[in-house]
């Protein structure tokens, strides 16, 4: 699966947290401790905010560890809130158009784990995308299918009723074409000001999600961070997020509802 890390803060230099920290997510796209597969080699991806409210992107299929452009961007873009991921890819092939975060306006997608048996099920899950998003999609992940599908289901309006919808969708496809594998999934989106994550499964193995922070030396301000994986070994700078729980970030607080899906 994939590894990947959401900040919201103070405006900062990515490189602070894809390079320099001790559990980097450049370390963890060679050895993470925590993910299905160590090594996350398929691709990344950048997503940023500034004074734009469409936010940038960079996304390349090089190994995240081998890429000087991303070293180049991450040490010169200031931002206060920003998407990165490492992919490992489970559904689709490595391409560009297949690399997180996935943007489309002013939000920006990025998610972890998979559709059980996606193969079974993405003509349906298709045919359930407003053809208003569905011209927009570009690759061929559950992870796109899924981030469309949350558009379609009122992502802009209300995050936590179109996490709901999207899912039980997902989950009544999965049923009917006798998917017998598991929905999992850790999944992070933003318009830019607010940043929502969810960790959810249809079993008992989510995969791994934390809230907290870890700052540079000399840095200040308020900040959060989701990630896949802490980002050093101090346990106190980390809250596990638990399963069936969704959490939003806004001004350097968050809160945390439970989810359910229908199942």
């Amino acid at each position: 699966m994939c590894r990947w890390l959401a900040y919201t803060g103070s405006s900062i230099y990515p490189d602070a947290f894809l390079f320099q920290a001790e559990n980097s997510l450049i370390d963890q796209s060679m050895n993470a401790r925590m993910g299905a597969t160590p090594t996350n080699g398929d691709g990344f991806g950048l997503g940023w905010y500034s004074d734009d409210k469409r936010p940038g992107v960079f996304r390349d299929i090089l190994p995240a560890w081998n890429d000087d452009n991303l070293r180049n961007i991450a040490s010169h873009i200031s931002s206060p809130l920003f998407f990165a991921h490492v992919r490992a890819a489970t559904n689709g092939s490595i391409s560009r158009t297949n690399c997180h975060p996935f943007q489309y306006k002013n939000w920006l997608f990025m998610h972890n784990g998979q559709i059980g048996n996606f193969d079974l099920v993405h003509r349906e899950l298709d045919l359930l995308i407003s053809h208003e998003y569905y011209h927009h999609r570009q690759g061929t992940t559950d992870s796109e299918t899924f981030f469309y599908l949350l558009l379609t289901n009122g992502l802009q309006n209300d995050p936590a009723t179109a996490f709901k919808r999207s899912i039980d969708q997902v989950l009544g496809v999965m049923k009917q074409q006798g998917a017998d594998r598991a929905f999992r999934m850790t999944a992070a989106v933003s318009d830019g000001v607010t940043l929502y994550a969810l960790r959810y499964s249809s079993d008992d193995h989510a995969p791994s999600l934390y809230v907290g922070v870890t700052l540079p030396n000399g840095a200040t301000g308020n900040a959060l961070m989701v990630v896949s994986e802490p980002l050093d070994s101090h346990g106190e700078h980390w809250q596990e997020v638990g399963p069936s729980q969704l959490l939003t970030v806004c001004a350097g607080a968050y809160s945390v509802q439970d989810f359910t899906a229908a199942g």
